[in-house]
């Protein structure tokens, strides 16, 4: 990759059955009936995107890309002839699949339940500690990442194309985006994503702001949400909300 040797490895980033229950969503088609040959397609575009964005990925995607590939070759084989009686004993080839990605489904819900009782120092604070409230029109809803990258994917498609012949374009570092989104950022608390990359932005630039804000998002300068589900994207400025657990932290009674 050409516009930075920069190498992220993020936390956000969960493995490859998240991967998979995001295009379940986004598709809009049940577990049970998995349509490998479009998901298959849509999940290689993503590690295709993700590889571009120089993103440090676990071998465990590309084990499920293997996996997604063989079970797409065993349902456009031929069947074979057999009888009536025989042919409710025939195994999808799916089947080990979705008891995975429906154990997992299980298994995250069961986690988030956990993650919305209330949490010292988030939800419940010590007596005489000034609490800060948020307003009404403040997204409350966290994105999932892959989301992210598909909003964003959507935006790559309509940057211009660089000419080929092109040399001496100026380089920006991911660093030194970082540090003017910053900027950016302190002008209101809630920013739209779309509005972060600028309308000449080429393919390069775009990357890099990207790259920035996960990077952002990781070092926790910055929250990701949507006022719903799948809706409009925002990035939220957390200087205040570092600056009251700090106020938090030294107030002890």
């Amino acid at each position: 990759m050409q516009n930075t040797a920069y190498k992220i490895e993020l936390e956000i980033f969960e493995g490859p059955l998240d991967l998979l229950l995001h295009l379940i969503r986004k598709n809009e088609v049940e577990i049970s009936d998995i349509p490998i040959v479009t998901i298959l397609d849509q999940y290689m575009e993503y590690l295709n995107l993700m590889e571009e964005l120089n993103i440090d990925l676990a071998g465990d995607f590309l084990l499920m890309a293997s996996e997604l590939a063989h079970i797409k070759s065993k349902m456009l084989l031929p069947a074979q002839e057999q009888d009536t009686d025989q042919e409710d004993e025939i195994e999808d080839p799916r089947t080990a699949l979705i008891q995975r990605l429906i154990e997992y489904q299980r298994y995250k819900e069961a986690v988030e339940k956990i993650a919305t009782r209330p949490m010292l120092n988030r939800d419940v604070f010590y007596r005489g500690a000034e609490i800060f409230e948020e307003t009404e029109s403040e997204p409350d809803i966290e994105v999932d990442v892959f989301q992210l990258i598909q909003s964003f994917q959507a935006l790559l498609k309509k940057a211009p194309k660089r000419l080929v012949h092109e040399v001496g374009a100026e380089r920006l570092s991911v660093s030194e985006r970082i540090y003017e989104l910053i900027d950016l950022l302190k002008a209101k608390d809630v920013t739209a994503f779309t509005e972060i990359f600028s309308k000449d932005s080429n393919r390069e630039q775009m990357i890099v702001t990207f790259l920035a804000l996960l990077e952002m998002t990781r070092l926790k300068l910055l929250r990701i949400t949507q006022t719903e589900d799948c809706g409009e994207i925002y990035l939220k400025n957390l200087e205040q909300e570092i600056a009251a657990e700090a106020i938090q932290e030294q107030v002890s009674f």
